[in-house]
C-alpha cells in the first residue's frame, strides 16, 4: 500500500472514531444515555495505530473506554448505538450498556473491571495458539490498572505460556482524580521487562510513531509466539468520565464556583485534621485542578486527529471528515429512529 493511501485509512480510522464518540457523548449530555460514560478521546492515535497491523481474526480485550476499539474493529456504529441507548436491537440486546461490549464474532470484549482485559486477552491468546496458530490477543488498559494484581499476573502468564499477546498501556498520567506517579511506582515498560517482555515507549498523540512501534512488536509477538508490552502516552480532555467535576470547574467556572465554591472549604473545615492539614488539603485540590487546566490547555498539542491531519494535508482530510461525518450522522439517525427518541 502505498504510503499517502496508507495515512489517508489511518486518518479515516481516527476521523470516524472520534465522531462516534462525539455522538455517543452527545447522546448522554441530552440524557439518553444513563449512568456514566468513560470517553476515549485522545486515544484514538493509539488504537488506530494498534489495529492497523491486526489481521481478521486476531482477538482484542479492552477496558471501559471501547467505543473507539469497536468502531475501528468495523462494528457497526448503529448497532453500538443502540447499546449504548439500552435498545433490544443493540449489539448486546441493549444490556451491556457501554462498558460490556461484546462481538463474539469478531472476536471483540470489553469489560469494565479494571484491568480485566489482562486475563481476557491471555484466555484469547491461548485460544489462538492451539486453534488459530499466527494469530494473536490484544489487551488495551489504562496505567493505573498496572498496578491490579491480574493484570501483573497476566504478564506472568503470558510470559511463562509463551501466549502470542500484545498489551497496550494507554497512560494519560491520571488514575481517575489522583496522578498517577503519586501511585506508581517506576513505569509499565520497566515493570514487563521484569517479567521478560519485549516492550516498547511511544508518544500516542502521534499515530504514525504508533504504528510503526505497534508493527515491530506485533511481527514478533507473531512470529516468535512471545509476549510484549507497549506503552504509550496520552492525554484525554474530558477527564475520567463525562460530565467529571474537575473538568467541570473549567467548562463552567462561574456555575461551578457557586456549586462546589462553598462545599469544599467547608467540609475540609469540618475535617478533624489540624489547620496545616486541612490548607495542605486545600493547596492539593488547587494544585490538581491547575494541572489538569494545563493539560485542556496544552490539548491540542496532544490530540492526534489534529498532529495526522497536518501529515494528510488539508485537501485530502476534508475530504475525508465529510464522508466520514455524514456516514456517523446517518447512524445516529438510524439509531434514533429504531429507538423511537430525538435527541
Amino acid at each position: 500500500m502505498a504510503a499517502n493511501s496508507r495515512l489517508r485509512e489511518l486518518y479515516e480510522s481516527i476521523v470516524r472514531i472520534r465522531a462516534v464518540e462525539t455522538a455517543q457523548n452527545h447522546l448522554w449530555n441530552v440524557g439518553l444515555i444513563p449512568g456514566e460514560i468513560h470517553t476515549g478521546i485522545g486515544e484514538e492515535g493509539i488504537i488506530a495505530g494498534v489495529l492497523e497491523h491486526l489481521a481478521v481474526d486476531d482477538a482484542i480485550a479492552c477496558d471501559h473506554r471501547p467505543t473507539g476499539v469497536f468502531t475501528a474493529s468495523g462494528v457497526d456504529p448503529t448497532s453500538l448505538l443502540l447499546e449504548l441507548l439500552g435498545h433490544p436491537d443493540g449489539l448486546c440486546g441493549g444490556h451491556g450498556g457501554h462498558m460490556h461490549f461484546l462481538s463474539e464474532s469478531d472476536r471483540l470484549i470489553s469489560d469494565g473491571i479494571v484491568g480485566s482485559a489482562g486475563p481476557a486477552a491471555c484466555g484469547f491468546a491461548l485460544s489462538a495458539k492451539r486453534l488459530r496458530p499466527g494469530t494473536i490477543a490484544v489487551a488495551f488498559f489504562g496505567e493505573g490498572a498496572m498496578n491490579q494484581g491480574m493484570l501483573m499476573e497476566s504478564l506472568n502468564l503470558a510470559k511463562v505460556w509463551s501466549l502470542p499477546v500484545l498489551f497496550v498501556c494507554k497512560d494519560n498520567g491520571w488514575s481517575i482524580t489522583t496522578h498517577s506517579r503519586d501511585l506508581f511506582a517506576g513505569d509499565p515498560a520497566t515493570r514487563a521487562k521484569a517479567f521478560g517482555l519485549r516492550t516498547g515507549r511511544v508518544d500516542g498523540s502521534d499515530p504514525t510513531k504508533v504504528s510503526a512501534a505497534a508493527k515491530r512488536l506485533i511481527d514478533r509477538v507473531r512470529s516468535k509466539h512471545q509476549p510484549a508490552l507497549l506503552h504509550a502516552r496520552c492525554r484525554r480532555p474530558d477527564g475520567h468520565f463525562l460530565g467529571d467535576p474537575l473538568i467541570r470547574v473549567f467548562d463552567d467556572p462561574v456555575g461551578q464556583t457557586r456549586e462546589i465554591g462553598s462545599p469544599l472549604p467547608g467540609s475540609v473545615r469540618r475535617g478533624s485534621g489540624s489547620m496545616t492539614e486541612q490548607i495542605s488539603a486545600l493547596s492539593a485540590l488547587g494544585i490538581r485542578l491547575g494541572s489538569l487546566g494545563m493539560q485542556r490547555i496544552r490539548m491540542n498539542r496532544w490530540d492526534p486527529l489534529l498532529r495526522l491531519r497536518c501529515t494528510v494535508g488539508t485537501e485530502a482530510a476534508m475530504e475525508i471528515e465529510r464522508r466520514v461525518s455524514a456516514e456517523v450522522r446517518a447512524n445516529v439517525s438510524e439509531a434514533l429512529r429504531i429507538a423511537e427518541v430525538s435527541a
